[in-house]
């Protein structure tokens, strides 16, 4: 849909992108912004998609995941969102949003805003989607993004009030169109416990662009177009999409190349996009990324973690600080990913305002490369016994098949140290999510994308108190840094709480970062609606997608 001359998109503070000053009477004027149908209406053609990214869950409150967030984004809208390709957000289920105090956002309702099974969607729906999101607090779900919530009000039908913890949060529309934004049906959800997707499918709870039409979990879903739907994506171009699922990356690759599947989504191998690239018929899409990867230590279980036998808190960050010596990210991206990914030295993947590459002048060479000599030295000051057993987790369904020769390449990377002795495992997705917040991985693999395009989305859902990595680190001062960041109006200040943040973490190592690059997507050469090149800001969304 073309945004209409007369809204105003919300503009966060955000040195680079502009800034609003903020006061109690201050009007974010967000003009209604209705949908649109193409010109030629939804066209009648089925669009295949396939992944090998699994779902853990299509409830909401339950999921926090690329793989469950690919469905989704499709299924359910927010009040607000960010039109793809841009950085600010916009209204989509809402007409307006209004700063009407210093702790409260005003948000105005669409009119006539109905779920796909008929239910009304009104202001009741909304106060019931975050009070739920808030109440469960699922630890594989998005509350955490909600950290400034203090309570949400439905006076009538279309208005509702957010009353924040803390004054001047510029941050928080943008997190009204995050995950955590998504609208529920209260009639079909219930406000205690997460929804199994089968009841879910069966309440036809959709507002977004598509809906359901059957359900085989990890294997195949059939969608589509949700008449119901009055948000800013407009009507779909193509009526029916489905999502195929694969496990093997191979048989992936095969089907887009023999035209099986019009487009791949979520992950084939580097050498299988090259591949790929070179055929006339195929297009590989590509572009700069907000993407990264990292590993994870848990501070409960890792080498002399809280609640091991021989727990000591000296020794465990003298382990993880040798760890942050001896990777060599340089070659992890060249060897695995022929430089699609590329070395990334702090949480904030550089490109982003406030980004500062604290672990490469803390570790290693201080160069960004390894160190054996500085690795042995921190874990003999510590008196740690070597080599130090590492048991070390993966997975290769949700990141990818080259998750298995990445990890490979860190073992041995840091068993040549002889410093170490690495246990490699690998877990399915659908598992591993359960596993990891029970802290059965001492060390693990997890990656990120942005909901929303700032630092502090790579700063909060790790470092705060109720963090989505739940790896049992918490450090006050790192907290309040970013408590301090996040309503910080003055940019250059804020720029130096995210920097100093950082480097508080970095010096703590509660995550080890590697690399950071971009998803490619795989699209058959009779497909539309993908641009040829991808920046940090777009989302894959199927509203736009065509097939000649």
């Amino acid at each position: 849909m073309t945004q209409h001359s007369s809204v105003r998109p919300f503009r966060s503070v955000r040195p680079g992108l502009g800034a609003l000053s903020l006061g109690t009477a201050f009007l974010v004027a967000l003009t209604g912004c209705t949908s649109t149908k193409d010109s030629a209406g939804t066209g009648g053609t089925t669009i295949t998609v396939g992944t090998t990214d699994q779902v853990t869950s299509l409830d909401p409150a339950g999921a926090w995941d690329a793989g469950s967030g690919t469905i989704e984004s499709e299924v359910y809208a927010t009040l607000l969102s960010v039109k793809n390709g841009d950085t600010e957000v916009s209204p989509d289920l809402a007409t307006g949003i209004e700063l009407t105090g210093p702790k409260e956002y005003t948000v105005t309702l669409k009119k006539g805003l109905k779920f796909a099974n008929g239910h009304q969607l009104t202001s009741s729906d909304v106060k019931f989607s975050f009070d739920r999101t808030l109440k469960i607090a699922d630890e594989n779900g998005p509350s955490s993004l909600l950290y400034n919530l203090a309570s949400v009000a439905a006076p009538d039908a279309t208005t509702v009030v957010f009353t924040l913890k803390s004054a001047d949060d510029t941050l928080f529309p943008q997190v009204l169109s995050t995950a955590a934004g998504y609208i529920v049906d209260e009639q079909v959800f219930p406000a205690d416990k997460i929804l199994d997707d089968k009841s879910i499918v069966a309440g036809k709870p959709w507002n977004g662009p598509y809906g359901i039409k059957s359900y085989d979990k990890n294997s195949l879903v059939s969608f589509t177009a949700n008449s119901a739907y009055k948000g800013q994506q407009g009507t779909p171009k193509s009526e029916n999409v489905q999502l195929k699922y694969y496990t093997d990356a191979s048989n992936l690759k095969l089907d887009v190349q023999q035209g099986a599947i019009d487009a791949v989504y979520r992950t084939l191998t580097t050498a299988d996009l090259e591949d790929l690239g070179k055929q006339k018929d195929i297009k590989v899409h590509t572009g700069s990324g907000n993407g990264i990867r990292y590993i994870v230590f848990d501070f409960t279980t890792q080498p002399y973690g809280t609640k091991t036998k021989d727990a000591d808190k000296a020794k465990a960050l003298a382990v993880r600080q040798a760890v942050a010596d001896s990777v060599d990210r340089s070659q992890l991206a060249q060897q695995v990913y022929k430089n699609s990914y590329q070395p990334l030295y702090s949480s904030v993947p550089d490109g982003l305002t406030g980004a500062t590459p604290s672990f490469k002048s803390l570790y290693g060479d201080k160069k960004g490369g390894p160190d054996k000599a500085t690795a042995a030295a921190r874990l003999k000051a510590a008196e740690v016994k070597t080599p130090v057993t590492l048991n070390l987790q993966y997975n290769s369904d949700h990141y990818g098949s080259s998750s298995a020769d990445e990890y490979a390449l860190v073992k041995s990377q840091l068993e040549a140290t002889g410093l170490f002795k690495v246990n490699l495992q690998s877990t399915e997705w659908t598992q591993y999510g359960k596993d990891r917040i029970k802290h059965q991985y001492p060390l693990y693999q997890l990656g990120w994308y942005a909901d929303y395009l700032d630092a502090d989305n790579y700063l909060s859902p790790f470092y705060s108190a109720n963090s989505w990595v739940a790896n049992g680190y918490d450090d006050s001062a790192v907290r309040e840094l970013i408590t301090k960041e996040e309503t910080e109006t003055d940019a250059a200040k804020r720029t130096e709480l995210l920097q100093q943040a950082q480097d508080k973490a970095a010096a703590q190592v509660p995550l080890l970062p590697l690399l950071q690059g971009s998803t490619a997507i795989v699209t058959r050469t009779d497909v539309s609606g993908v641009p040829d090149e991808l920046t940090s800001a777009y989302t894959f969304r199927w509203a736009g997608l065509a097939k000649k």
